[in-house]
């Protein structure tokens, strides 16, 4: 075994994965760099759920309190038809969830859980970050790799964590796999302040409202002074990336009809973001030589199992474990940590596409859909989803 290296790791993207990664070297004593091409750190985006099983990640990254400072806590997930009102199913949250699986379900913005992340490598001696930094290519001779930076310099480092993402540069170069799936799925989001939202509309729960082939969800943030919302449909429609602006009477077209507690809630929307939704297949190797894939640049899902930040911290935890049991051979820690993830992430990019065929169903399917999910007790809800929230990270 070859002696550890006191070169850096070098991490490419400065989202939740990354700065997951970066934390968890970190704090077992490995340098590392960080290079984000935006112009500082920051997360687009709104609320994200977090299951019970990423709270074992925060944990060992030492900011599971912070993060619980910034949560609200929802006692239920209730699904209802978007037509009929109806209730198809509830699934018990609160301390029904804690009591099974020793961590919450909760929800947060996006950007809460990114600050935290990076508030905490910003007081790590041992962490570099950089904005403004692009990484253009790389060069790996098996001892060290170069990264050539779109401002001309040449890093060196020990490895490189490429964490950049769904349209990952870095996954290119080990899995050549092209653009994403597209998956015909659109996705609109918005956050209102506690006020705008009409009492008798006010649910301090996840509630998800599902239409043929649409569904809106909606739940608190930030203690309970936001409101998220998320509207989903079909269509061929396509713009690259998630942050543009969304057409609204793209968003009424297929929402016509449906109840009007779900029309209240998105005429209460000045302005909406979409994104169309996209993942790929799911791959069994993302390693070679000194290099690893993390997040969704090894593994992007749909949203509808909501586990892509959850599973980009289980990555960095075990990426983390793997190099301090292998720190004289990085390509064998790596390809330890994904051997040890693979079928998991696998498992949820499926599943997601599942979900999102439960969420979306009409006529027959639908029916079939609320027979089977209506006629399961509390305990069967949670054995059902036991798979995913009882976590990953077991020594």
């Amino acid at each position: 075994m070859s002696a550890r290296s006191d070169l850096p790791f070098l991490v490419a993207g400065g989202g939740i994965g990354g700065l997951g990664a970066a934390l968890a070297l970190a704090r077992k004593g490995f340098p590392v760099q960080v290079f984000e091409q935006a112009e500082q750190f920051g997360e687009i985006g709104a609320g994200i759920q977090l299951g019970p099983n990423v709270f074992k990640a925060f944990r060992e990254l030492g900011v599971r309190e912070e993060v619980l400072g910034l949560v609200a806590v929802p006692n239920v997930l209730e699904m209802r038809d978007g037509l009929t009102a109806k209730i198809i199913t509830t699934i018990p949250l609160g301390d029904k969830v804690i009591n099974r699986f020793g961590e919450p379900y909760a929800v947060i913005h996006r950007a809460d859980v990114h600050r935290v992340l990076l508030e905490a490598c910003q007081k790590m001696p041992n962490i570099k970050l950089e904005t403004k930094a692009r990484v253009l290519d790389y060069v790996d001779d098996g001892r060290k790799v170069e990264l050539q930076m779109e401002d001309g310099r040449t890093i060196v480092g020990c490895a490189l964590i490429g964490a950049d993402g769904l349209w990952s540069k870095i996954r290119q170069r080990i899995v050549g796999d092209g653009k994403p799936r597209v998956s015909g799925h659109i996705a609109y989001r918005a956050v209102l302040a506690r006020e705008e939202v009409p009492e008798d509309l006010w649910r301090p729960d996840v509630v998800l409202w599902a239409g043929p082939r649409t569904h809106l969800v909606h739940y608190p943030l930030r203690r309970q002074e936001l409101y998220n919302l998320v509207a989903v449909f079909h269509s061929d429609h396509y713009v690259e990336g998630w942050d543009a602006a969304g057409d609204p009477a793209l968003l009424w077209k297929h929402f016509e009809g449906q109840q009007p507690q779900v029309l209240r809630m998105l005429e209460k929307i000045n302005a909406w973001k979409m994104w169309v939704l996209c993942d790929r297949e799911p791959v069994k190797n993302w390693t070679a030589d000194n290099v690893t894939l993390l997040g969704d640049a090894a593994h992007p899902m749909l949203q509808y199992l909501a586990q892509g930040a959850c599973m980009a911290l289980e990555d960095a935890v075990r990426l983390a474990r793997e190099v301090e049991a292998s720190p004289g051979n990085l390509n064998a820690a790596f390809l330890a940590y994904q051997q040890k993830r693979y079928l998991r992430t696998a498992r949820v990019q499926l599943m997601a596409r599942i979900y999102g065929e439960f969420y979306h169903a009409r006529g027959p399917a639908a029916e079939l859909r609320d027979q089977m999910l209506g006629a399961r007790t509390d305990q069967q809800s949670l054995d059902g989803i036991s798979w995913l929230y009882s976590g990953d990270l077991e020594p």
